[in-house]
C-alpha cells in the first residue's frame, strides 16, 4: 500500500483532493493533512510517507521550508503551485512534478500513477536539492538542469551543454568535457526549456549553445562547426535566423 501525505493550507482544497484520491486511485493510503510547515515536518517525520503533496505557499512559509529542513527526502514530491511563470522553469529543469492550481483531477491523478511508478527512485534529493538551488536563482538565470538516462541521474551546469542531438523519442546531450549523456526525453522538451538560454534549434535534429560555434560554412547548403569540431547541418528556414544572429554580433 502506497503511502500519500497532503500538505495543503486550504481547507477545500485539501478535501476536494482527498476525494479524487480515494475515488480514483487503487493501492493508495492517506496517511493524513497538514496545513502549515511545523505539521508538514512533523507529519512527514512520524508517518514517512511514500508521496508527498506539497503546498509551495503556506500559511507560515513555504513547502520549501520544510524540504530544508529534513537531512533526507526519500519521497516522491509532488508540488502544488498557482505560480504560473518563472517557477515554473525551476520544475521543468529539475525533472521534478507539479500541478498548477487550480488543478484538473486528471492531471492529479496521472501525477500520482506516475509517483507510485517511480516509487524506488532513489534520486529524489538530487532532484529537489537542484530545484532548489534553480529556484533561488531563475529571476536571474537557471543554473543547472537534471537529466535522467536509463541508468542515472545527472545534474548538469546549463553552460557546459555544447549541443543536443535527437535520437528518435531520445536526446544525446553532448559537454563540454566530451561527456555524452542520453536522455529519455525528446530534442522538443530541451528546445522550450534551453532557448532562452542562447541555444538555437538549428535544425529538426540538431539544437545548439551558440557559445560554442567556431564557424559557418556556407558551401553544401550551409553548416556549422562546434567547438567540438561537429558539423551540424542547418535548415533552409533557420538560414535567415542564423544570418540575422551574426550580424548581431
Amino acid at each position: 500500500m502506497i503511502k500519500i501525505l497532503i500538505i495543503e493550507d486550504e481547507n477545500k482544497a485539501r478535501k476536494a483532493i482527498e476525494n479524487i484520491i480515494k475515488k480514483n486511485i487503487k493501492d493508495v493510503e492517506i496517511l493524513g493533512k497538514a496545513d502549515n510547515v511545523e505539521s508538514g515536518l512533523a507529519h512527514i517525520i512520524q508517518f514517512k510517507p511514500d508521496i508527498v503533496l506539497l503546498d509551495i505557499n503556506l500559511g507560515n512559509g513555504t513547502g520549501f521550508d520544510i524540504l530544508k529542513q529534513l537531512p533526507k527526502i526519500n519521497f516522491k514530491l509532488i508540488f502544488l503551485t498557482a505560480y504560473q511563470e518563472y517557477a515554473i522553469k525551476a520544475f521543468k529543469f529539475s525533472a521534478l512534478d507539479y500541478i498548477l492550481k487550480p488543478f484538473d483531477p486528471y492531471e492529479l491523478i496521472t501525477a500520482i500513477e506516475k509517483a507510485k511508478i517511480e516509487i524506488l527512485d532513489q534520486n529524489n534529493s538530487l532532484k529537489i536539492e537542484t530545484f532548489l538551488a534553480n529556484f533561488e536563482n531563475i529571476k536571474n538565470e537557471v543554473k543547472k538542469i537534471v537529466l535522467k538516462t536509463h541508468d542515472s541521474i545527472h545534474v548538469v551546469n546549463i553552460q557546459s551543454i555544447i549541443r543536443c542531438e535527437s535520437d528518435s523519442n531520445y536526446t544525446n546531450f553532448f559537454l563540454n568535457d566530451n561527456k555524452k549523456i542520453l536522455v529519455t526525453n525528446t530534442l522538443k522538451e530541451y528546445d522550450e526549456m534551453l532557448s532562452p538560454y542562447n541555444f538555437m534549434r538549428v535544425h529538426q535534429s540538431h539544437l545548439i549553445n551558440l557559445n560554442y560555434i567556431s564557424r559557418y560554412d556556407k558551401k553544401d547548403g550551409g553548416c556549422i562547426v562546434m567547438s567540438d569540431k561537429s558539423n551540424i547541418p542547418v535548415s533552409t528556414r533557420k538560414k535567415q535566423q542564423l544570418m540575422d544572429l551574426f550580424e548581431n554580433l
